[in-house]
């Protein structure tokens, strides 16, 4: 089902997961991949959040096996580039791996916003760390900074090394809002990457460490800590006994159109869902 939410000044209102939007009403029309084929010929451009990337980029090569005349670039940037480049018109799409904030709807007020999946954020530590599961106060205490030993949360005495996503990453804005809430931020202390794919590779490879990444990155390399006796995966995040998921977003300056209209219609299709689970990521209703 396809669906977008547009910004109307002044009104907040929840959005498919958690957090606040300005402004809703559904979407339709635009060609759909049974269109004639010259409304799919041509290219756009999609900017924006690195956990997107990889989703939108397998997405887009399937869609541009169906329409060979269709060309779709996706490039990286981080979740604020991605809605700017939306907003200023200077990108086709945008992608953002969390809500849109108010103030963006504010500054950008013919923002449309189209939730393609849905993604879980797991806490992934070093696999030689011996511990497994946390509580979310002893991950909020780790990432804040106020627990900075193993040994306060069931393993060893050595220190924590903390590692996050730099400011502007999707991935980092929906942590601090679904982890640790308007009262907490994280150490000024921890080690900075620009992309799950740089976090992934530096906590697998730092004795000690613990970060976070979004579901799609998961793999054997890092350990996936459980949270409350709750195991990051793709069927807890669906059912709701996961707590810490958000949405995967695409944004256009007003309603999208021609050939962004139609890889929308495609990725809310079956074949388009179908490739979000394929990929890790939850599908949409």
């Amino acid at each position: 089902m396809r669906s977008g939410m547009i910004a109307l000044a002044g009104c907040v209102i929840a959005t498919l997961v958690v957090g606040s939007g300005c402004g809703s009403r559904q979407q339709s029309g635009g060609a759909g991949p049974g269109a004639p084929a010259d409304t799919l010929s041509g290219e756009i451009t999609v900017v924006g959040s690195t956990t997107v990337q990889p989703l939108a980029e397998r997405l887009a090569t399937a869609f541009e096996q169906l329409h060979p005349g269709a060309v779709i670039t996706v490039q990286g940037g981080g979740s604020s580039v991605g809605v700017t480049s939306a907003g200023e018109g200077t990108a086709d799409l945008g992608a953002a791996s969390r809500d849109i904030a108010p103030s963006e709807f504010n500054q950008y007020d013919d923002l449309v916003v189209y939730t393609i999946a849905r993604d879980g954020i797991a806490v992934v530590a070093n696999p030689d760390v011996p511990v497994s599961d946390l509580t979310l106060e002893q991950v909020r205490g780790i990432f804040s900074g106020s627990v900075t030993k193993w040994s306060d949360v069931g393993g060893p005495d050595e220190d924590v090394v903390v590692v996050s996503r730099e400011e502007g990453s999707g991935t980092r804005a929906a942590f601090q809002e679904l982890v640790m809430g308007d009262s907490l931020q994280i150490a000024g202390s921890a080690i900075l990457q620009p992309s799950n794919g740089a976090l992934l590779t530096t906590v697998s490879g730092t004795p000690w460490s613990i970060g976070f990444l979004s579901f799609g990155y998961l793999d054997q390399t890092v350990k996936a800590m459980s949270i409350g006796g709750v195991a990051p995966t793709a069927e807890n995040a669906s059912s709701g006994a996961y707590p810490v998921v958000r949405p995967l977003n695409l944004v256009s300056k007003g309603d999208a159109q021609g050939l962004a209209s139609a890889w929308i219609d495609f990725i809310y299709s079956a074949g388009g869902q179908a490739i979000v689970t394929e990929e890790g990521y939850l599908p949409v209703d």
